[in-house]
């Protein structure tokens, strides 16, 4: 019995020394944030950082965060303009595949991040569904993907339009809804057009040009417009409203309901609300490296899975708040929105596919 005690004890006891080492450099690197005092985040504007992730992280660590708020083309077009002044304020960014994987990546504006990891409950494989941190870059180290969830194709007023009535794609082409369907702006880099181009890639030019011209959609490129919208019932079918913009009308009275199945589309995975990278010459490493670390926390991810709707890949965050359609089920085909690839070529192509349409009409 002794004996297999001490083997116990022994086989323990790296693991032990691993996790100790592991708070060490953890309590090291937080001393060193906190004089550092703030990091910058460059993100979409979105009300769960601004109103839930930032307030917990300064009122936990004192550090300040300073919150650059856009469209992820505006934010691109700020850092390309910055760095060609010699000027690297960002220490973080946390965007949209396209701005990630063409520009942030492509132009060689973010450092590896896996270096970074030191949090144990972070870098420990079984908190995360895939047995370990999922970075979709082609070199492992760069791009880190925490969520994985199913996306609504369509949101819909049901004062105004029956369940029934939207059980599949063509559905949409009923003349009954023309002038009544709000989209984000395809003709502009955005969900717009990745709706769109994911629409052509399956039905084909003529549905396209069916449903984004002959249906005569109202656009904007103000989410929160399209999201009024489909509250008031004047464009009742909304292609890009979002989870996070709608849940506040629901919890107001309004009808609302996401569509997540459409009987001749497959579901669509999304790695919404965001990509997670580093800046290269950062001007805050350490509470950079702090942010990032509690960011990809139960806490955070939970915060955000919560109030944003989306699945996370960690394997302790509470799912049962989320709607059971939105977490990827075993066996299912679907489309992964994500895919570095098809972010890099495919999406491009079918993307100015759709605007050469677009123009001739």
């Amino acid at each position: 019995m002794f004996a297999w005690i001490l083997l116990l004890v022994v086989l323990a006891t790296p693991a032990w020394a691993q996790d100790k080492a592991g708070q060490k450099e953890w309590n090291e690197t937080l001393a060193a944030a906190k004089k550092e005092g703030r990091v910058v985040v460059a993100g979409s504007p979105d009300p769960v950082m601004r109103g839930e992730i930032i307030p917990r992280f300064t009122s936990r660590f004192g550090i300040n965060v300073e919150f650059l708020a856009g469209r992820s083309s505006e934010i691109a077009a700020k850092v390309r303009t910055e760095r060609s002044a010699g000027v690297y304020s960002t220490d973080v960014f946390l965007a949209g595949p396209d701005t990630t994987v063409v520009i942030l990546h492509g132009e060689k504006i973010i450092d590896p991040l896996k270096p970074l990891l030191i949090l144990p409950e972070v870098v420990e494989r079984g908190k995360w569904k895939r047995g370990d941190l999922w970075f979709v870059d082609p070199e492992g180290n760069s791009v880190l993907r925490a969520f994985n969830s199913v996306n609504g194709i369509v949101f819909i007023n049901t004062e105004y339009v029956k369940l029934e009535e939207i059980r599949s794609a063509k559905d949409l082409l009923n003349p009954k809804w023309r002038g009544k369907i709000s989209t984000e702006d395809p003709r502009a880099i955005g969900s717009g057009v990745n709706l769109a181009g994911r629409f052509y890639s399956h039905f084909g030019e003529e549905f396209v040009k069916k449903l984004y011209v002959d249906q005569k959609p109202v656009i904007s490129r103000e989410r929160r417009q399209f999201t009024d919208w489909l509250a008031r019932g004047t464009q009742p079918i909304c292609l890009n409203c979002r989870d996070d913009d709608v849940k506040p009308l629901l919890k107001e009275g309004f009808k609302l309901s996401e569509v997540f199945e459409l009987t001749d589309m497959p579901g669509m995975l999304t790695s919404s609300p965001w990509l997670l990278t580093y800046a290269n010459k950062a001007p805050h490493p350490q509470a950079a490296q702090v942010f990032i670390n509690w960011l990809l926390s139960k806490e955070a991810l939970e915060t955000y899975s919560r109030s944003y709707g989306s699945a996370t890949l960690r394997t302790d965050v509470d799912e049962s708040f989320l709607n059971p359609l939105a977490i990827p089920r075993p066996g299912v085909k679907y489309f992964d929105d994500g895919e570095w690839n098809w972010v890099l070529k495919g999406r491009k192509e079918i993307s100015e596919k759709v605007w050469k349409l677009l123009k001739a009409n």
